[in-house]
């Protein structure tokens, strides 16, 4: 895996036994899953307006922002970066399509 994502994923874990008044993930994590699902939301919004308005340098912005927020879910329900992956991996090779009729099945 990436190093940058298991750097930010080792820090997102130890941000979860800091205080919320020291740390903004903290702070998320105290606030609660609704909390971390809005702001997730908001950094999605953000980054399908940069992309409509053609901006490539905030749409990098916005999507590391949308990653970030996305990883800060994922450490809050004890998964890690790595199982999201091993889902893109089981996938790799697979028709898009095939893949999406299997879920409907």
């Amino acid at each position: 895996m990436n190093t940058t994502l298991t750097q930010l994923a080792e820090v997102l874990e130890q941000r979860k036994n800091q205080t919320a008044d020291t740390s903004y993930v903290a702070s998320l994590y105290a606030k609660g899953l609704d909390t971390i699902l809005k702001k997730l939301g908001e950094e999605a919004t953000e980054t399908v307006i940069a992309a409509k308005n053609l901006d490539k340098d905030q749409l990098i912005y916005e999507m590391a922002d949308l990653w970030f927020h996305c990883m800060v879910l994922l450490a809050n329900e004890s998964l890690h970066p790595n199982d999201v992956l091993h889902e893109l991996e089981r996938r790799f090779g697979l028709s898009g399509l095939d893949e999406k009729a299997s879920r409907t099945q």
